[in-house]
């Protein structure tokens, strides 16, 4: 059977497009990787951030709930 030369043709052009294709495919990547790897720093920040947050809101809490307990049967007159 000879060979078709449309269809070498054919196969020639979506070879290159599927190359081009995966080089985009690998370039984007490449980016989204560096992209995270920028970004992991700044969570951790954050997460020790929330932390120290979460800690000052419950001492917050225990002083108010202190203050409450303490305020339990007070007259509202009396200093």
């Amino acid at each position: 059977m000879p060979e078709d030369p449309i269809a070498h043709s054919e196969l020639a052009a979506l070879t290159r497009r599927f190359e081009e294709v995966a080089e985009k495919h690998d370039r984007e990547f490449g980016i989204l990787k560096s992209n995270l790897t920028a970004v992991r720093p700044h969570i951790g920040n954050l997460n020790q951030k929330v932390e120290a947050l979460d800690k000052k809101i419950d001492r917050n809490q225990a002083q108010i709930t202190e203050l409450l307990t303490q305020l339990v049967g007070q007259r509202p007159d009396a200093s």
